[in-house]
């Protein structure tokens, strides 16, 4: 019999991808707003005892990016959303969290931070707020991972603002692919690679609660920049908007 899984943030990019490539694995139920309200503490816990979920996949989040950036209320609202599942753990057998690089605080360079690092600094921005905060009950918790994401990329995000599909559509279409800021280090994960990782955490208990789900290698933008011209056959410039180097954003991948 397969494993029932609630999928939140069905509708978004990762969880897009989640549940086509897993569907046909699992039981997947991807809840509309309408149909469950993640801000509603009630609504969760009904729909959660009524359900008996093997597993709950949190990957819902608002806000995030640079189109949603100043939206008031972003790190409350997404942290009721987390709390009011974590706090019914005991009607589901686990859950994962889709956590942030962002929760070691990347106003500095993060390079290749280990996950002992955690709660060593606590982050500046709202959404890395979130996300710590979120981290430090799941602490506390039994039955909850946590997977934290420097950067995925693939099928389904959104190529206005994410790099790597911006770059690809930019060569497709003749422009020259830009970097808005520095040339920085990235630790870049394909998006199929993390939904491996995600089915790996469904049928096998971590023997931590927390791993960085970052690949071996690194990559710099200009570099990735590089590798879609030669694939696209653009001749065409990378326009870097300043120079130098900014903060690293990587992750040590040893422990995953």
């Amino acid at each position: 019999m397969a494993k029932k899984i609630l999928l939140t943030g069905g509708a978004g990019f990762i969880g897009r991808n989640i549940s086509e490539q897993l569907g046909a694995s699992y039981e997947i139920s991807c809840p509309a707003r309408a149909e469950l309200d993640l801000l509603d503490a009630d609504a969760v816990r009904r729909y959660l005892k009524g359900n008996g979920f093997d597993a709950v996949l949190h990957a819902a989040n608002i806000g995030g990016t640079r189109k949603t950036a100043g939206m008031a209320g972003v790190a409350e609202s997404n942290l009721k959303c987390f709390m009011n599942i974590a706090q019914c753990s005991s009607y589901f057998g686990k859950m994962i969290q889709l956590g942030s690089g962002a929760e070691y605080d990347k106003s500095r360079p993060l390079v290749r931070v280990r996950e002992e690092e955690f709660g060593k600094r606590a982050p500046q921005d709202e959404y890395g707020r979130y996300k710590y905060e979120c981290s430090k009950y799941i602490e506390q918790a039994s039955n909850i991972t946590c997977l934290r994401i420097f950067g995925c990329f693939g099928k389904y995000e959104d190529y206005e603002i994410r790099f790597i599909s911006n770059a690809i559509c930019k060569s497709i279409f003749g422009l020259p692919i830009t970097i808005a800021n520095k040339n920085a280090v990235f630790s870049y994960l394909y998006i199929d690679d993390f939904v491996r990782i995600v089915e790996h955490f469904i049928g096998h208990d971590g023997a931590h609660k927390f791993y960085n789900a970052v690949p071996d290698e690194t990559a710099d933008l200009v570099t990735i920049a590089g590798k879609v011209k030669e694939i696209s056959g653009s001749s065409l410039p990378v326009a870097v908007k300043n120079q130098g180097m900014g903060n690293a954003y990587t992750g040590d991948y040893s422990r995953l």
